[in-house]
């Protein structure tokens, strides 16, 4: 991979909340839409790409969230989870060309950054029903909307898991 490119997707991740404040504000005033998304995203696969994507379109800029190693571990998904570190989940997250930025968080749930970064359209898999997605009031108070994305049926990183240890 080539410097400008790992540069490239470097700056989609953002370790300081203001600079990511600053730029979705500039997104805002210029008229685009700004869809937050999280997860833990472990092993990316088929229906988190279809998630992503669906996601994305959406609006016109994709904010993905992620779970930090430590915020992994207290959802007790394994014992073995998460199974990459977070830096390396946030560069796969940053390269997919529909994603624009991506920040870690450290709590069990992103409610603190969904109030701080105010988006348009907050997302999640449809196993969640809207009163369940943690910030929809918020984004709702604020003038958002909310929306839920069917899954791929059969795509999971613990399905994944498990047939890798042969489960």
């Amino acid at each position: 991979m080539s410097l400008t490119v790992i540069h490239e997707i470097n700056s989609k991740i953002y370790k300081d909340l203001p600079s990511l404040e600053s730029q979705i504000a500039l997104w805002q005033a210029e008229g685009k839409k700004v869809v937050f998304t999280n997860g833990c995203f472990d092993i990316l696969h088929k229906g988190h790409v279809s998630y992503l994507a669906e996601s994305a379109a959406l609006g016109d800029k994709l904010i993905v969230a992620l779970n930090t190693d430590g915020s992994v571990k207290r959802q007790n998904k394994s014992v073995n989870r998460p199974l990459q570190d977070e830096g390396s989940r946030a560069m796969v997250m940053a390269a997919l060309g529909f994603v624009d930025a991506v920040v870690l968080f450290d709590e069990d749930t992103p409610l603190n950054l969904i109030i701080r970064l105010k988006p348009d359209i907050l997302v999640k898999g449809a196993d969640y029903t809207i009163n369940q997605i943690v910030g929809a009031k918020e984004v709702i108070a604020g003038g958002g909307a909310v929306k839920t994305i069917p899954l791929i049926e059969g795509y999971s990183t613990t399905a994944i898991e498990k047939k890798i240890l042969n489960q």
